[in-house]
């Protein structure tokens, strides 16, 4: 019996008795019982209802590779080499990194319900519970190189907004790889973060990673722990089909990928200035232990970020730099 099983059981929001669920799984009431626990202890809010069993909180949609692939349109079908649907995994940006090392990886997609060891940029953490978020992993090869990727990073981040801006979402892009969302009137809070990962040579082929995870639904127990503000989009728009949603992040994503290696970040510029969410605003620029207070420009069309700082203009580019907003 894995997790996986027991959480596409539940899923359905029912109650369902233990030994219902032991019978479905072919083990004993004691053993689910001991899986419920572990369900709870990752973050998976139950309900025990006295005398009749367990049901999730809220019910979810688990993700059906299937059921992704028949709503991606034929364009994305034709670049999709691939597409997993993986239960438990330490990271889907290692899993895909190991695809490459085997000779595929290109054009291959791993979504994965639950992270054990995800990071997010500058080696942070990224922990969401079982089937409450989206996280997606894209593996893509680019002959011209390392500086070919230029701007990347922001293009992801225009194409989760502008596949959010479909459901009725408005987000906001934080340089250079968040995507920020306000709820309910609230201060904006991290919705999405993005992570790409290169390996190869600067001049020739590169293999890059690309990981994206965004949060769908998070319990307060989650958001206590959390120290900075943080959004989830079902808070926002409740309703949206999680496989529909990764059917439109992988379509968009590949199309962006398609004609990146050409076009590289320009034809995306105005689209992530439009959506800047300090622009013009004052922010913190903190690079390892030293930091400097700035008011934020626009990006350029290799995705540097400009800064005024002291009545100077200076540009940031990437790397181990972050900016927050100064109140």
């Amino acid at each position: 019996m894995t997790i996986g099983n027991l959480m596409r059981l539940l899923s359905d929001g029912e109650v369902h008795s233990g030994e219902q669920l032991g019978e479905a799984l072919g083990v004993s009431r004691a053993a689910v019982w001991k899986q419920l626990k572990k369900l709870e202890a990752l973050g998976v809010e139950l309900v025990a209802v006295k005398g009749r069993g367990y049901r999730l909180a809220h019910p979810l949609e688990p993700l059906d590779g299937a059921k992704i692939v028949e709503r991606l349109p034929a364009d994305a079908r034709h670049l999709l080499a691939r597409l997993f649907v993986e239960d438990q995994l330490p990271s889907s940006n290692e899993y895909l990194r190991e695809r490459f090392s085997q000779g595929a990886g290109h054009g291959e997609v791993c979504f994965v319900e639950l992270q054990t060891a995800g990071r997010g940029r500058r080696g942070r953490v990224w922990s969401t519970p079982w089937g409450q978020s989206l996280m997606v992993s894209m593996g893509w090869r680019f002959e011209s190189g390392i500086n070919a990727l230029e701007g990347l990073s922001l293009a992801v981040g225009v194409v989760v907004s502008q596949v959010l801006e479909q459901y009725g979402v408005s987000p906001k892009l934080k340089w250079p790889n968040d995507v920020l969302l306000a709820e309910q009137g609230s201060e904006l809070g991290k919705l999405a973060g993005i992570l790409i990962e290169v390996t190869g040579d600067a001049a020739g082929p590169c293999e890059v990673v690309i990981g994206m995870g965004m949060n769908l639904s998070l319990p307060d127990s989650l958001r206590a722990t959390i120290d900075q503000p943080v959004a989830a989009l079902f808070d926002a728009k409740a309703g949206i089909s999680r496989n529909q949603l990764a059917a439109d992040m992988v379509s968009g994503l590949l199309d962006m990928l398609a004609g990146f290696e050409n076009s590289g970040f320009a034809p995306w510029l105005d689209a992530w200035n439009q959506r800047h969410a300090y622009a013009g605003l004052p922010i913190r620029v903190i690079q390892g232990e030293r930091s400097s207070d700035a008011v934020a420009g626009d990006v350029d069309e290799s995705g540097n970020l400009w800064v005024t700082e002291n009545g100077h203009s200076r540009r940031l580019s990437g790397g181990e730099i972050s900016v927050r907003r100064r109140l």
